[in-house]
């Protein structure tokens, strides 16, 4: 660490790196706090998420054994073409935001196709569809735990280093500088005593 200098212009430059630190203090805690609502939010919507994957995939198994009594081959049918993601701005963070899944349009007869083959395509695809957006959902979530791990280091910087130590360094200069100004009063008062005697000498003499 650099040794302070016990200066009147370090004094100044103390006292506005205080005032910045303390301006932005404020900034970044509120960030913290919407960060970690958002945390909870996600949370929240990804557990929601979670919770209708498995139901889905309950009702799936319902019918799977049709599978086995008539085969039907239909990956193509629930083949996503395009996973659709946009991105948003939360407390200065850039996360991703699910905005649906496009898929292959197949035709396929359905004279010779199975009557239950429409809904299991249909939940399917809605079971392909939860999945990518609790994909994006933890994508958030990590995003979101980032950044409030860095916002936290600086929050706790400012408030546990920088903060104390400026004003540590403003209360050393300022008794520095009293010392200095009440050690010049007293050279002065001497000095002026000194010569107040030298001059009542020569009168005398």
């Amino acid at each position: 660490m650099a040794k302070l200098r016990l200066t009147k212009g370090e004094l100044k430059r103390q006292r506005d790196s205080l005032k910045q630190f303390q301006h932005y203090l404020p900034t970044l805690q509120l960030k913290k706090q919407q960060i970690q609502i958002e945390i909870q939010r996600v949370r929240a919507k990804l557990s929601e998420q979670l919770n209708k994957i498995d139901s889905i995939r309950q009702k799936i198994e319902e019918w799977a054994g049709l599978l086995t009594e008539q085969p039907v081959d239909f990956r193509n049918w629930v083949k996503p073409k395009q996973i659709r993601v946009k991105t948003i701005n939360i407390a200065s963070v850039e996360i991703p935001v699910f905005d649906g899944v496009v898929f292959e349009e197949i035709e396929y007869d359905l004279f010779f196709t199975p009557l239950w083959v429409d809904v299991a395509v249909e939940r399917i695809k809605n079971l392909i569809a939860l999945i990518e957006e609790a994909q994006v959902t933890k994508t958030q979530e990590r995003l979101l735990r980032e950044e409030l791990r860095i916002t936290t280091q600086r929050v706790n910087l400012l408030e546990k280093v920088k903060i104390p130590e400026s004003i540590e360094n403003i209360r050393q200069i300022r008794i520095y500088l009293g010392d200095q100004q009440t050690n010049a009063v007293g050279r002065c008062k001497l000095a002026k005593n000194k010569i107040a005697q030298a001059v009542a000498e020569g009168v005398m003499a």
